[in-house]
This record gives structure tokens, C-alpha cells and sequence, in this order.
């Protein structure tokens, strides 16, 4: 059998075998729809190669738009040092596809001995390796395991995810290991390593998440403290790594699912690639999830999280206002979102999805907070639940206990690849309490996340009339209009709650000023 094959190119290393891209010492991460790309590129140097080319190659034949395939070619270039402008690297030729026209070397990788495999988990599994004592303090030694067994029971709580025993992830200890070997043994897909460091009276923690089959990092932070209060500190690693990692694992296993092409999907593979539609955020992606969704509910009726997921679906396509003519949903949402959480009482991503259903689209209202203090309750670190609670608490009037709920999402997961929500919040917080430049400020933080947030163009007209810019408010109320073609006053307050009256009027007052039809 033939050796492995490293690619080198300016100060780059592409290692197949491995998953890897490295410049000098430096591991540079990479998405696997990104990596495949890349080396697809590379090894069709001699050639241009089509669109085409590259969907059967990366999407195995699966048709993407075109918006996701120029992502993916400007991520490859911008992780080699290229870009659009310059195209040093990878080359556009007009009307044919795209080639890489950089000098490539080849070498011979050294073959690795297969390690046998563990049985792999049905779902996302991970393994939390003990953490590196950087320093000669034995007590350092006992904090750092003590950290790791803190993440171990948090990630426990989390729905849907298995955690490999302490037991098992602490062999490791003390030696230099392969994460792709250690995923291997342990039947992990994800592997979450990090170390202590001690200064004097200073600690710094680093983690950080690797996907087990790739060696690709998908996330990672440091924390600084002081070792006189080691408790406070190791709490606030603890949630804020579970609270980051629990989305990058969603993100991450989404991802992997809809890049395969099941022969037969069951309801947990409908699920995970439902949640990587949802997060596209469009109009067909949406539908498509609930599609998903409805195969997923008829190979398990009483699948839960099916039931809450498609329910918050409907949530999204309710605010978002991407409905059919003549569509009849809310009821039957409802409905199920009241049974997922009937079913699940004690699954903290269950109650919140149905909570922010029945916020969203149920007669009443109340209740909807009731099951986001109940999801908290259980899971007090998740970014999404802290954050859409925070939501309706301002809306509900409670805006100080909103943006306080808000805040600390925002703290917790300050790279939450849907931060669009937090900032669209914390823009209509702003409005409630008459700030209309901090809305302005936030409402434009979350279109630059996501142009096609509603809420957050509702919000920013809003701001910008009450600011007496009227001629910019009517600019992005047409924006509005295109994505909410249909779109009246009159509909737009029967369709989203407003308890409280004094923000209803607001809002219809400047979007009726901005050039929305009454």
C-alpha cells in the first residue's frame, strides 16, 4: 500500500493522512468541507477544475448554493494567506472553475500502525483528557484533575451527548498521545485537552476542542485567575467551557452528518442534519429542517427533541414571517411543543425550544417563561436558552432581568456562532429603555452576523426613526419588505407578542414612518 502523501507549499504542510493544515509549528483549524476542498485543489493542481468538479468531489454530487460554495473557496484561501484580490494562491479563471497555481511539493508520510477501535457511540460522544501541569506545584497537579472532572460531570447534563468515564480518559495521563488514536480507543468524536499554568498567584487555564477524526481544533479559550480563589475560578472555567462547547459540538456534528449521504437515515441522523439546515437561516432551509423533522418523527413518534426541534423550527418561520398563504401552524406547533416538553420534563434544550415555540405563536403567552426558568434550571450554562429567555423577559417588561440573562450568555459563549440573537436582543432592550443609539450599535452588530435577521431589522428601523434618521429607517425597511414580502403593521402586532403597549405603539408608529404598509 502506498505511503501517505504530505503536500508542501510556501511555509504550508497539508497532511492527508492526518486532517492537518500547519504553517511552521502552528496548527491552523480548518472546517472538513474547507480541508477537502483544499486538498482537492491540490492535488488537481495541473488542471482547472469546475464547479462541478468540486461538488462531487467535496458534496458528493449534492447540489449547495452558490453562496456556500464561494464561502468555502474564500475560507481555503484566506487559511493559506490568499484572498479573493490576490489570488496567489488559488486561481479563478472566468467561466471554467478554479485551480491551485502555487509551486507544490510532495513527500512520502511516515505510515502509522491502525490502533483498534472502540464501538462508536449512536451520537456525539467525547472524551476529556486530563488536563497538562505546566510547573513543578503538585498542587496545581490536583486542581488541574480537579478541573477536568468539573467539565466531565457538566458535560454529563448535557442532553444528548455521552461523556467518556474519567476512568477511562485518565490513562492518558501523563504521556504524549495521537488525539485521533485516543478518539479511536475510546469510541470519542471529540476530545477536549487543555493545562495549568501557575505565575506566583496567578493561574491561567487553557482547553481546547478537537475533532477526534480530523485533528481539526474547533474551539478554544483561556481563562486567568488568582490561586487564592481557586473554587470561583475553576467554577467559571467549568460553565464557561461547557457553555462554548455544548453549540461547537451541535455546529460540529451537523456539519459531519450533512456531509454524508446516508443510505438510511434514522431519526437521530434527521435530527442532527435538521439542526445544520435550521442554522442556515433561510426560507428553504427552514422548510427543509421540518422535513427532516416529520421523517424523524415517523421512525419515532416519541422522539422529544424531534417534537421541541420542529416546533421552534415553526418558531423561527413564525417571527422570521417566511409562511405560505394561507398556512394553518400555530395550533399544531404549539401542540407538539407542549408534548416534547410533557414527554422530556427534565431535558434542558427540549424546554426551551418549546418554550420559545409557545412564546412565539401559542393564545397564551405566560407559560413560555415558566419553561425557560425550568430549562435553567436544569442547564443554567446554555448560551441559547440564556439568551432567548432574556428575550421575552424584556419583552414581558422585565428588562433588566432580560438583559442580566443576556449578558451572561454573552459572557459565557462570546464566539456563539448564532450571536446574532443576544445582539438583536440586547438592540430591542436598548429601544425599551430609549437608547436608541446602543440599539442602532446593536441592531447592525447582528446584521453583520446575519442580513437576513428580521428581528434585528425591525429593531434597527425602530431606532433609527426615534433617532430621526428616517430616510436611512426607510432604506432598511425595504430591505425588510424583501424578506418579508407580505409584511403589514396591522399583521406584523397580531403575528408577535408584545405585552407591553407602550412598545407595540413604538414599533408601529416607526415602521408605519419607515414606509411599511399599514
Amino acid at each position: 500500500m502506498a505511503a501517505p502523501v504530505l503536500y508542501r507549499f510556501d511555509d504550508f504542510l497539508l497532511d492527508l493522512d492526518r486532517r492537518e493544515l500547519r504553517r511552521g509549528d502552528g496548527l491552523i483549524a480548518l472546517e472538513p468541507q474547507v480541508f477537502d476542498l483544499l486538498a482537492f485543489l491540490i492535488r488537481t493542481r495541473d488542471r482547472v477544475v469546475s464547479r462541478d468538479d468540486i461538488l462531487a468531489e467535496v458534496w458528493s454530487g449534492r447540489i449547495v448554493s452558490e453562496a456556500t460554495l464561494a464561502s468555502r473557496i474564500s475560507a481555503a484561501r484566506s487559511a493559506i494567506g490568499d484572498s479573493g484580490e490576490t489570488q496567489r494562491l488559488i486561481r479563478t479563471i472566468p467561466r471554467k472553475g478554479i485551480r491551485f497555481v502555487g509551486e507544490v511539493r510532495e513527500q512520502a508520510a511516515m505510515v502509522r500502525t491502525p490502533v483498534a477501535a472502540a464501538p462508536a457511540f449512536d451520537g456525539p460522544a467525547i472524551a476529556v483528557l486530563p488536563f497538562t501541569n505546566i510547573g513543578d506545584d503538585p498542587e496545581q497537579e490536583y486542581f488541574a484533575d480537579g478541573i477536568v472532572e468539573d467539565i466531565i460531570t457538566a458535560l454529563s447534563r448535557c442532553s444528548g451527548l455521552a461523556v467518556i468515564a474519567r476512568n477511562s480518559s485518565f490513562i492518558y495521563k501523563g504521556k504524549a498521545v495521537d488525539i485521533r488514536e485516543v478518539g479511536r480507543e475510546l469510541g470519542a468524536g471529540y476530545v477536549l485537552e487543555g493545562s495549568v499554568r501557575r505565575a506566583g498567584s496567578r493561574l491561567r487555564i487553557t482547553g481546547q476542542l478537537i475533532d477526534a477524526s480530523s485533528g481539526v481544533h474547533l474551539w478554544a479559550e483561556r481563562f486567568d485567575g488568582q490561586i487564592d480563589d481557586v473554587f470561583a475560578l475553576q467554577d467559571r472555567i467549568s460553565e464557561s467551557i461547557v457553555a462554548a462547547i455544548e453549540p461547537t459540538l451541535e455546529l460540529a456534528e451537523g456539519e459531519r452528518r450533512r456531509a454524508m449521504r446516508p443510505l438510511h437515515p434514522d431519526a437521530y441522523d434527521l435530527l442532527l442534519r435538521a439542526a445544520s439546515l435550521r442554522d442556515a437561516f433561510t426560507p428553504d432551509s427552514l422548510a427543509a429542517a421540518i422535513t427532516c423533522l416529520d421523517q424523524a418523527l415517523a421512525i419515532d413518534p416519541a422522539c422529544a427533541p424531534a417534537m421541541a426541534a420542529r416546533a421552534y423550527c415553526q418558531a423561527l418561520r413564525h417571527f422570521q414571517g417566511w409562511r405560505t398563504p394561507d398556512e394553518d401552524y400555530q395550533a399544531s406547533a404549539v401542540a407538539l411543543a407542549w408534548r416534547a416538553s410533557e414527554c422530556a420534563p427534565n431535558d434542558a434544550q427540549v424546554l426551551w425550544m418549546a418554550a420559545f415555540a409557545i412564546w412565539n405563536m401559542a393564545d397564551d403567552t405566560a407559560p413560555a417563561r415558566e419553561l425557560f426558568r425550568r430549562s435553567l434550571a436544569i442547564n443554567s450554562n446554555s448560551a441559547m436558552a440564556l439568551t432567548l429567555s432574556g428575550w421575552i423577559e424584556i419583552m414581558a417588561g422585565e428588562t433588566a432581568a432580560g438583559r442580566a440573562l443576556i449578558e451572561r450568555a454573552q459572557r459565557l459563549n462570546p464566539r456563539d456562532p448564532r450571536g446574532w440573537f443576544a445582539a438583536a436582543a440586547m438592540a430591542i432592550h436598548a429601544v425599551a429603555e430609549d437608547d436608541f443609539a446602543a440599539a442602532i450599535q446593536w441592531a447592525e452588530t447582528a446584521l453583520a452576523q446575519n442580513r437576513r435577521f428580521a428581528v434585528a431589522l425591525r429593531v434597527l428601523i425602530v431606532a433609527l426613526v426615534r433617532s430621526g434618521h428616517l430616510a436611512r429607517a426607510t432604506s432598511v425597511a425595504r430591505q425588510l419588505l424583501e424578506i418579508e414580502p407580505d409584511l403589514t403593521v396591522s399583521e406584523f402586532l397580531a403575528r408577535i407578542p408584545f405585552p407591553v403597549r407602550k412598545m407595540a405603539a413604538t414599533y408601529a408608529e416607526a415602521l408605519q414612518a419607515a414606509g411599511v404598509p399599514a
